[in-house]
């Protein structure tokens, strides 16, 4: 079992920047494929972007491109998504996710974390 802690929520205003980490538990960081999702309220969770083990290939939204980018550190067992250029619209719940170990698919989530941007 992957535990997935995620941080670095918070307000900021539109055009800003913020950024948010996720610390996973245990000593297989580089099994796990890496994503981030996030949930506005009334609308369906949606992926926004996903980076693979150990190669560090990148997959992203349309709606993020060129303003968010995800990363990792393996050696710390941490996912980054940051996250420029903010709108109204990146207000959500974002979710990080894992794959199942060498796997593709997401079987573990954080609890999420709180990004809001006021106009």
């Amino acid at each position: 079992q992957v535990q997935l802690v995620e941080s670095g929520g918070g307000l900021v205003q539109a055009g800003g920047s913020l950024r948010v980490s996720c610390t996973a538990s245990g000593r297989t960081f580089n099994t796990y494929t890496m994503g981030w999702f996030r949930q506005a309220p009334g609308k369906e969770r949606e992926f926004v972007a996903s980076i693979s083990r150990t190669v560090g290939t990148t997959y992203s939204t349309d709606s993020v491109k060129d303003r968010f980018t995800i990363s990792r550190d393996n050696a710390k067992g941490t996912v980054y998504l940051q996250m420029n250029r903010l709108t109204p619209e990146d207000t959500a719940v974002y979710y990080c996710a894992a794959s199942s170990p060498f796997g593709s698919s997401f079987r573990y989530w954080g609890q999420g974390t709180q990004v809001t941007v006021s106009s």
